[in-house]
């Protein structure tokens, strides 16, 4: 650690490089995945716009809980089930436990063709605690 510091003050210049470097990966990864919407405008989006919620989370929780007519295909298996969503230019809506890796799923939406895609901030997590309504079946 005393060596990296040394380095991290004699070379500043180019730790900050890394850095920023480091910071714009994080920024373009994140903007490649699509937006996050809140649990308001991910109902808005359903409602207005006929999105469709992709629960990627495993069947034992979809069934647990999860949004009304939700298509549950659990993100290990999303790359190859894509061909199961039909229309690319219906807005997505990709939900998951907590929000992290609903990001990754919608990525590969995105480079699939998908026009917008969209993640769920907070996941299944922050909608239940808005006690907004879930489907149990």
């Amino acid at each position: 650690m005393e060596q990296f510091l040394e380095f991290a003050i004699n070379h500043w210049i180019l730790t900050s490089i890394l850095i920023a470097l480091l910071i714009l990966l994080a920024w373009d990864s994140s903007h490649k995945a699509g937006p996050k919407v809140s649990t308001h405008e991910a109902t808005r989006l359903i409602n207005q716009d006929n999105a469709l919620v992709l629960d990627i989370r495993e069947k034992k929780d979809f069934k647990a809980g999860h949004l009304v007519d939700a298509v549950n295909i659990p993100f290990a298996s999303l790359a190859t089930k894509l061909d199961e969503l039909k229309d690319k230019e219906r807005p997505v809506i990709v939900v998951c436990k907590s929000g992290q890796s609903a990001s990754t799923a919608s990525k590969q939406l995105k480079d699939a063709g998908f026009a917008s895609v969209y993640r769920l901030q907070g996941g299944m997590m922050e909608w239940t605690n808005n006690n907004l309504p879930v489907v149990t079946k």
